[in-house]
């Protein structure tokens, strides 16, 4: 009875804290996903971080699920996309799953044992692709997240995969995670592709082109590789040792344009500047990873992800992207999702898990914590596993704004289309809101883990609803704060 008493004033406590603290981003514009890993000793919870703007053109809408652990039958088989086949394991672990139907590769996933999975497109060179019984795309990320336990064995996972049937799309670098350890996995279009941890001391971005330099093959705790991949690389003309000295990844595999575009350079240039100890070098190639200034928090993780050179609209295209005057906005009219993942073994993984998710761009939405216990997401966070038509995606944005339990997705970006246009001062008063407001929120966090912690030993389930209702505070909140911005905007006009 006490126990229960004290969950209600916990929970009363929360719900009326953010009801009062929480408001809203601003908007803006800029090009294309983003990503970011956080070594454990380089942050404030003493375990991995990973984070991830995720940009595709509309209309499209995100799904949000939490999908449970499920046993298999022998000789069930998986179907991929194009046609290839793979044995089934035996039991897939459960995990949270953003979805973005009929996009192959802009879902995310987070499994029960703390393995993230989320990517950015990243174009290779290679134009002659070995491909078997149709390759691997889609699924590959689903995969790695279904099976894994450890970062380390979701690379390995997806190495054998690519080798098996050769990857489909040009390139791309996969961000695995797990709390101990963040693995950036470049697949090349075909059989090949490279993985290198990250230390855990550094802070590593990516920003649509490979960043995996040097290489030391012979160390198998930082490198890992498919077997051929400097000999294939000579073998096209691509590499001479000779000539081109110690092997490099990046410039050898990389799309040459994609590597030198001023939006890929300059956005990682952008994200590095906010935490590197040292000056991000203009004149060299930029490094894999580095170390920040001091220990990296989620606060920080977010203020990176929302970078839009100062809130200034005009200066936030593509057209005007200097990659060296930190001009290179990361978040984007096109981010329609947005995450920051705490991997902590330190609480049981159900309390230790948390992602924060934002929907549309992070400058105008707010990111709201997950505990990996949760039942479910909130029922409007998923709605049918189709891509909107644009008639309906206008429809959806353009009508006028209404906070709806049921429409997350379209709340969301409903209001990223109405405050869009407001001035740089309403906007910079609006994110010096938002930025204090979620401090408050994170510190909240901390007292509820605990408790929610020493109920977890006796009452998973009771503990469980104490961090749903956090989260469902936040998510009240957030559309309460919306409408009042509205309301404002529309007072002033």
């Amino acid at each position: 009875m006490m126990e229960e008493k004290i969950v209600a004033k916990i929970s009363l406590f929360i719900v009326t804290s953010l009801l009062i603290l929480l408001a809203v981003l601003p908007a803006g514009l800029c090009d294309a996903c983003f990503s970011i890993v956080v070594g454990k000793k380089a942050s404030t919870d003493g375990y991995v971080i990973v984070a991830h703007n995720e940009d595709d053109g509309a209309p499209q809408i995100v799904n949000h699920h939490k999908v449970a652990r499920k046993r298999h039958a022998p000789g069930e088989k998986v179907q991929l996309l194009n046609g290839g086949q793979l044995e089934q394991a035996g039991q897939t672990w459960a995990y949270i799953w953003s979805e973005m139907p009929e996009m192959h590769y802009s879902d995310s996933y987070i499994n029960e044992w703390g393995v993230s999975v989320t990517s950015d497109n990243c174009p290779s060179r290679e134009d002659r692709p070995d491909i078997t019984d149709g390759g691997i795309g889609f699924k590959l990320r689903r995969l790695v997240a279904q099976r894994a336990k450890t970062a380390r064995e979701g690379v390995l996972i997806a190495g054998k995969l690519v080798e098996r049937f050769g990857y489909v799309d040009s390139g791309r670098t996969y961000i695995i995670c797990d709390p101990d350890e963040g693995w950036l996995f470049c697949a090349v279009n075909g059989k090949h592709w490279l993985a290198q941890r990250v230390d855990d001391n550094e802070v590593a971005m990516v920003a649509n082109t490979y960043t995996i330099r040097r290489v030391d093959l012979s160390n198998k705790d930082k490198f890992l590789a498919s077997e051929d991949i400097i000999e294939y690389a000579q073998s096209r003309g691509w590499y001479n040792p000779k000539k081109d000295g110690p092997f490099d990844f990046a410039v050898v595999y990389a799309n040459p344009q994609s590597a030198s575009h001023p939006s890929n350079l300059g956005r990682q240039r952008s994200g590095l500047r906010y935490i590197s100890s040292m000056p991000v070098p203009e004149d060299k190639p930029l490094p894999f990873s580095v170390v920040p200034r001091s220990k990296i928090d989620v606060a920080q993780i977010m203020t990176v992800l929302r970078h839009d050179f100062n809130g200034t609209k005009s200066q936030t295209t593509l057209a005007a992207c200097d990659p060296y005057n930190n001009s290179c906005p990361i978040c984007s009219g096109a981010t329609q999702t947005s995450f920051v993942a705490q991997l902590r073994r330190g609480l049981p993984l159900d309390i230790g898990i948390v992602y924060w998710m934002c929907l549309a761009s992070p400058r105008t939405s707010f990111y709201i914590p997950y505990h990996f216990g949760i039942s479910d997401f909130p029922v409007g966070f998923s709605s049918k596993s189709e891509r909107p038509s644009s008639r309906f995606y206008d429809d959806k944005v353009n009508a006028p704004f209404k906070s709806d339990l049921l429409d997350a997705f379209w709340t969301f970006s409903n209001f990223y289309y109405k405050v869009n246009d407001a001035s740089p001062e309403m906007i910079a008063r609006i994110r010096n809101r938002a930025e204090q407001i979620e401090k408050n929120a994170c510190t909240i966090q901390r007292p509820l883990e605990e408790a929610a912690r020493r109920v977890y030993a006796e009452d998973k389930a009771t503990a469980i609803r104490m961090l749903e209702n956090y989260s469902n505070g936040m998510y009240l909140s957030s559309l309460a704060a919306m409408e009042q911005i509205i309301d404002t905007i529309e007072g002033d006009s």
